[in-house]
């Protein structure tokens, strides 16, 4: 290891840039020939890049990481994406084990997770129970809550909004047209069309969930809260609503098929792969998106 670092000295660095790099890898003391070439390739360029912007190769300023990131920023466009991270890993991994006074590393957030979607049995003891409400304004609220979440995947703003009259038959299905920030036409799933119509009907005009503006807070949980029964059954979220809907179109669309064929474990750059296709059709969408994957529910 220390052979390998001591021998570094490539012609298209400076010999002073090139001692710089062997200097600070030494102190980083890496654990094996293919880690410490890589670490002084990178400590090489930014010597060199130091160099060129007037500075005096003391680690403690060439390693800083404003320093890093300049040099990513300037000097490394040309780079592939990949190995500019690559490049500014190493980098900052070089400043962690050198630099005694080197800032904590921020502490690591956990990745938030999709919510779990329901089975179609817990769905069907939901249904089950908006139909024994006491009320017909409770059941059609409740019902409509349902539809709307578990069968065109609408929570927060996006379900609060929605009222009876957006709520067509149209394009051979049932849609709902969403209004504000992310306005769009969304299917309702086959199994919940008659569910969704009822709901609609009641409402008319005003909202499917209740409430007298769209602005209003805390609907979704007014109306769970106003639910008589169902104290046996898991509480009733549209996070998980919306899981189940999410669940039954990627079954539709064969989501899973071509991940697994394309290798795709992340769906990270899917968007920008979308945002090279043409827009969609509503009726292609009703055809897709509209059916029913499974039975049990109604």
């Amino acid at each position: 290891m220390a052979k390998a670092i001591a021998r570094y000295a490539p012609v298209s660095l400076s010999d002073e840039a090139a001692a710089f790099a062997r200097t600070v890898v030494a102190a980083a003391e890496p654990q094996s020939v293919a880690r410490a070439k890589a670490l002084l390739f990178a400590a090489g360029r930014l010597g060199t890049f130091a160099i060129s912007v007037g500075l005096e190769l003391d680690p403690l300023v060439v390693l800083h990481p404003s320093l890093i990131e300049r040099f990513i920023i300037v000097r490394t466009p040309q780079m592939s994406p990949a190995m500019r991270r690559t490049l500014r890993s190493n980098l900052r991994a070089l400043a962690r084990d050198t630099m005694t006074n080197a800032a904590p590393a921020p502490v690591p957030l956990s990745r938030e997770r999709a919510k779990a979607p329901y089975s179609l049995a817990e769905i069907g003891a939901y249904l089950a129970l908006a139909d024994a409400q006491p009320t017909l304004a409770r059941r059609r609220r409740l019902s409509g809550l349902i539809a709307l979440g578990a069968g065109a995947g609408l929570m927060g703003a996006d379900l609060r909004g929605v009222a009876g009259t957006d709520v067509i038959a149209r394009s051979g299905g049932l849609v709902i047209e969403v209004k504000g920030r992310r306005a769009r036409v969304v299917p309702v799933l086959a199994r919940y069309h008659e569910r969704a119509r009822a709901s609609a009907s009641y409402a008319g005009a005003g909202y499917v969930t209740g409430g007298f503006s769209a602005r209003r807070r805390n609907v979704t949980a007014d109306l769970k809260a106003s639910v008589a029964g169902g104290a046996d059954l898991p509480a009733l979220d549209t996070g998980r609503l919306r899981a189940t809907w999410l669940v039954e179109a990627a079954q539709a669309i064969g989501l899973r098929v071509f991940m697994d064929a394309a290798g795709i474990t992340c769906s990270q750059r899917l968007g920008d792969l979308v945002a090279t296709l043409g827009q969609s059709a509503e009726h292609d969408a009703v055809a897709l998106l509209g059916g029913t994957a499974g039975k049990g529910v109604s």
